[in-house]
């Protein structure tokens, strides 16, 4: 029996103004009242782990030990079939130190080459961790494939580039709304709200 977040402040354990966006209005009709670790002046810890989970846990337990207040992480990123999985839990890094994801997105499409495989997935685990060391950890994902040159200034990180299975719009392209309903994120974020959080 997972453990059931009881409402008030939840730290979003992340620096990234887009994931604090989407993940502050998933939240919001549960009630959590959202704040990032930037807002707190919490520094982003070292992420030594192998896979998305583990980086999830580091991150939620950083946070929630730091501000004594559950804590919420996302670890997620791009999953490229024809490369191996990568850019996998390094999908922040190949953008460099300015998080410049144009530079990212060109690197997929340089390290793609003439691959025909265009597969690829959206990769997401979320860890709610309490300042007690306790946590629920759930994952998610969207399939699809890539395309190039990138479409659409909505969404954030490699959206641009990705299109899901059964729709021609990129998620750089689609309504905000619509991509909640089907995201990597959405998916294991229903997970979440149906083990730990009361309706």
């Amino acid at each position: 029996m997972a453990r059931i977040f009881s409402g008030g402040r939840l730290v979003i354990a992340t620096h990234n103004p887009g994931k604090v966006r989407e993940i502050g209005a998933l939240l919001a009709p549960h009630g959590a009242e959202s704040v990032s670790v930037a807002d707190l002046g919490l520094a982003e810890p070292e992420e030594p782990g192998s896979t998305f989970v583990e980086n999830a846990r580091i991150k939620a337990h950083a946070a929630a030990h730091a501000s004594g207040l559950p804590a919420l992480a996302d670890d997620s990123g791009l999953s490229v079939a024809a490369l191996g999985g990568d850019p996998g839990i390094h999908s922040a890094r190949w953008a460099g130190p300015d998080k410049d994801f144009s530079h990212a997105m060109r690197r997929v499409e340089e390290s793609l080459g003439k691959f025909e495989d265009r597969r690829a997935q959206f990769v997401c685990a979320l860890t709610l961790a309490w300042p007690d060391g306790h946590d629920e950890t759930f994952e998610g994902q969207v399939s699809g494939h890539l395309v190039w040159p990138p479409r659409g200034e909505r969404g954030f990180g490699y959206d641009p580039i990705f299109v899901a299975d059964g729709y021609t719009v990129t998620f750089g392209e689609m309504k905000p709304d619509d991509k909640h309903a089907i995201s990597h994120r959405a998916d294991a974020f229903k997970k979440l709200v149906d083990a730990c959080f009361m309706e």
